[in-house]
């Protein structure tokens, strides 16, 4: 299969960079504005280009990793060379009737909603996907594909906002907690590289156990908190500073 991706920046360039690592059976072009974005990807197994017709042209599938805001100018000029091709989005927050209404009529197979988070780059993507209009095949081939670069969950338009705030916004949200935690080990004594490596692997560790596990996060908290124990009493400190609830506010922000 060959994939075309428009707009090769952050979210873009991730998603090129994971289909190159992780799937071996396609074949990945990415676009970008300057040649300088492009550079990036001269070590890698992925063709470039700065003209965006061209690529859709050559494309089985056409991601768009443009901004949202951008979105309607970039795609409006590729979309006579759509027809017979699938049309995944990156941009989050514009409603799958608007982008039905840019592409009806167009003979795009199928058009999708994505929304992965950084992790992509590394093959541990948990992406969202919507689908706006396609068929089983479409759906098939668009859940394979991120499949390949990490976990997938196929939602309803109306949880897509919630999976972006958990999953890619979450990205964000969870590497801070990572630099709290290392100035936190600082200040305690710890030299800042090691306080960054113990943040980072707890975090990793944290999480493995209780998908291996397959438990709710709260009982694998219950194994280390000894009554009267400082585990306890760190948390309980968190807690009267507002942590579960700052989480929880910062994620409804989207609503």
């Amino acid at each position: 299969m060959r994939v075309s991706i428009i707009g090769a920046g952050n979210m873009g360039g991730a998603t090129a960079l994971g289909f190159a690592r992780f799937i071996p059976d396609v074949e990945v072009t990415a676009t970008a504005k300057h040649q300088e974005t492009l550079n990036r990807y001269s070590s890698s197994r992925i063709k470039t280009t700065l003209d965006n017709c061209s690529a859709v042209k050559e494309a089985d599938l056409v991601i768009m990793g443009v901004k949202p805001w951008l979105l309607k100018e970039v795609l409006t000029p590729l979309l006579p060379f759509m027809e017979g091709k699938l049309l995944v989005s990156l941009a989050a927050g514009i409603p799958a009737a608007t982008i039905k209404e840019w592409t009806d009529g167009q003979g795009i197979k199928g058009v999708y909603t994505v929304i992965p988070n950084l992790a992509i780059e590394i093959g541990e993507s948990m992406t969202f996907i919507n689908e706006i209009f396609g068929t089983e095949e479409t759906r098939n081939t668009v859940t394979r594909l991120f499949k390949s670069v990490g976990e997938a969950l196929m939602v309803d338009e109306k949880r897509l906002g919630a999976g972006m705030m958990v999953a890619s916004c979450g990205t964000a949200f969870a590497l801070r907690y990572v630099r709290a935690a290392t100035e936190g080990g600082v200040e305690l004594g710890l030299y800042p590289k090691e306080a960054l490596q113990a943040a980072l692997q707890t975090v990793k560790g944290a999480a493995m156990l209780a998908e291996a596990h397959g438990t709710h996060p709260e009982q694998e908290i219950d194994k280390v908190t000894t009554p009267g124990g400082i585990t306890i009493r760190g948390l309980n400190a968190m807690e009267e500073a507002g942590f579960s609830n700052a989480v929880i506010q910062g994620l409804k922000i989207w609503k």
